[in-house]
């Protein structure tokens, strides 16, 4: 029998292991790129175009971002130094949204530059040789890797798509937004307002009204009663 801590070990192996089996890449995914003709020669360029289908949520949920399906386009450059392969590149297309202040639709033009190195499995193990225990687990969190010579530039594709868009698009810059009453679009029509009325004088602006009707029920009652009178005197004529 397998000590307790043997078998811990043996069972951690084997999880990562298994994740690492479970998340192989796909050369069939249009975002996994193949680094196989650089050939780990320090020096060596590819470059490549390719169009491709936005995955889903590609921005920022809610606000604004590249529907799914829509065209990105493309432009890498690999280059393979010493810890891996270099990739700058630049994503074009088109994101729509809402504007945050009347709530119409909106659409910019997305055009963004990166640059990432993918590090081959092995230059970790070079790397921790001469690095502290803390610094390991800070770069492993931060570090993407090459895997049988493919990467997968989606992680990547979203950070830099996040970073571009505005995180509050407006239709236009002097966009008006919306009547707070009404709901009315004070794009349509700048003059249009509402005759505010402050509360603490609400009940007084009341009792003028009251009193206004009065004067006027009194003025009215005051102009029959002059009119009878005088079809009475016609009559006595």
């Amino acid at each position: 029998m397998l000590p307790l801590s043997g078998g811990i070990f043996d069972l951690q192996r084997s999880v990562k292991a298994g994740t690492a089996l479970n998340t192989r890449l796909d050369h069939r995914n249009p975002l996994v790129f193949d680094t196989h003709e650089l050939g780990r020669r320090p020096g060596a360029m590819q470059r490549l175009s390719r169009e491709i289908a936005a995955p889903a949520d590609l921005g920022l949920a809610g606000v604004i971002g590249v529907p799914e399906g829509a065209p990105l386009k493309l432009s890498l450059r690999m280059e393979s130094v010493m810890e891996g392969v270099l990739v700058t590149g630049t994503v074009r297309g088109s994101a729509t949204g809402e504007c945050v202040r009347c709530l119409e639709s909106v659409e910019r033009e997305l055009k963004a530059d990166f640059q990432e190195m993918f590090s081959y499995p092995d230059a970790d193990d070079r790397s921790r040789s001469h690095a502290e225990p803390a610094d390991d687990a800070e770069d492993d969190e931060d570090t993407l890797h090459l895997e049988d010579g493919l990467f997968d530039l989606e992680p990547v594709l979203r950070d830099v798509v996040v970073l571009t868009l505005p995180l509050q698009p407006v239709c236009r810059e002097d966009c008006l937004g919306l009547c707070p009453d009404c709901g009315l679009s004070l794009n349509d029509d700048p003059d249009h307002h509402h005759d505010a009325v402050d509360i603490r004088w609400a009940a007084l602006q009341e009792l003028v009204v009251t009193d206004q009707d009065d004067e006027k029920d009194n003025m009215s009652g005051t102009a029959s009663d002059d009119v009878q009178s005088d079809a009475a005197e016609k009559q006595e004529k």
